[in-house]
């Protein structure tokens, strides 16, 4: 089941895209990757998803989490 506060930074033909995860077009199509970094951030973090990168592979190379992070970072005392 797709979660529709994800956003995806993806590689289209014309540049980088922002889509919401389970959609098929991109939201916003950019010129450079750190364009839409910067845009799918702000998406993410409006909708308190999950921000996942990819690389120009199609594998995702990196994510953030922007709200109820399932599995949140252990504090090390």
């Amino acid at each position: 089941m797709a979660n529709r506060k994800n956003v995806h930074i993806v590689q289209r033909d014309n540049g980088w895209g922002t889509l919401r995860e389970g959609g098929q077009r991109a939201t916003q199509v950019f010129d450079t990757q750190a364009e839409a970094i910067r845009a799918g951030r702000d998406m993410a973090r409006q909708g308190q998803g999950e921000l996942l990168i990819h690389g120009q592979d199609g594998r995702i190379r990196a994510r953030d989490s922007y709200g109820n992070d399932p599995c949140p970072p252990k504090d090390q005392d």
